[in-house]
């Protein structure tokens, strides 16, 4: 596995804590897009994640720590899918996160597109057999097929539940779907938080209290920044109003820790970078070293 320098890492650090060897955290690029239906520009968003990571504060007064240094941070080369779509894709990110998982890293996956984190979450089932998953989106992703494909990015979660029990997956933030993908929900019991029902209060004013006690111990995060209101999280493909704000998300991480549960992978994915405008780039590298430190707290 190759490891990007210092110039081109994920926060920019130097060698001594980026090392694969020295890391306990490993970042996979999967710049992979091939089915996106509205905005495109997902392919560029793990480097503009990366890019922007470089001026992150690695200090984070919440927990009193700089994570990087104490645990590492390894950025791996971007996967190069070359001409593979669909489960070869697929095939390409699980085998690598795959190997680090062996390795005993925590692993952030980088998309692209949401297709890809059917292959993340896939091999962290395997080393996490009772894992439950946090999904966090503005669409519920559980279309049998999309646009002729069932490989697509509004189909990623129908494929996870092929695999996995629906009754350990918690999506939230849900407020577009069609409504098949409703009826799945009911008919699987997937515990969706829907967006509309978290802001007329049906889950009480400790939303995010109740989102953290209907996880597993273990729990893998994926998150779709369309989950965030465009209003600060624009540059996605499929941007949805009413979505949420940065720190009432933090608050469910930290009602997470207060459980004592444990964050045992990652990936986030759908940012599609927009000329002349850094902010998106820049809050989606704060929320990954954010989440990591709820991980590692």
């Amino acid at each position: 596995m190759n490891i990007l320098g210092t110039e081109e890492n994920f926060l920019a650090i130097d060698e001594a804590i980026s090392s694969l060897e020295n890391s306990k955290i490993v970042i996979v690029s999967a710049p992979y897009e091939h089915t996106v239906s509205y905005g495109g520009g997902t392919a560029a968003g793990p480097l503009a994640i990366i890019e922007a990571s470089a001026y992150v504060e690695f200090y984070d007064d919440e927990h009193d720590k700089e994570l990087c240094n104490e645990f590492g941070v390894a950025t791996l080369e971007p996967i190069d899918f070359g001409d593979k779509v669909d489960q070869e894709a697929l095939d390409l990110i699980e085998n690598q996160v795959s190997e680090l998982l062996a390795m005993d890293k925590f692993v952030v996956t980088l998309g692209g597109e949401h297709t890809i984190s059917t292959a993340p979450i896939h091999a962290h089932f395997m080393k996490y057999p009772e894992m439950s998953i946090l999904h966090f989106d503005a669409h519920s992703d559980l279309r049998l097929e999309y646009e002729g494909s069932k490989y697509s990015h509004a189909s990623f979660m129908a494929r996870v539940i092929e695999f996995f029990n629906p009754e350990r997956i918690t999506q939230v933030g849900i407020r577009a779907q069609c409504k098949e993908e409703a009826e799945l929900i009911k008919e699987k019991k997937v515990k969706t938080f829907y967006a509309s029902a978290i802001n007329r209060g049906l889950h009480g004013s400790n939303w995010q209290k109740t989102i953290a006690e209907s996880l597993g111990n273990e729990i893998y995060v994926s998150f779709d920044i369309d989950y965030f209101d465009p209003a600060i999280i624009p540059a996605t493909g499929t941007p949805e109003p009413d979505g949420f704000l940065y720190n009432e998300t933090l608050n469910i991480f930290r009602e997470i820790r207060k459980m004592g549960k444990k964050i045992i992978g990652l990936d986030v994915v759908e940012l599609a970078p927009m000329e002349s405008l850094h902010h998106p780039n820049l809050t989606t590298a704060r929320l990954i070293y954010k989440i990591l430190n709820y991980a590692f707290y």
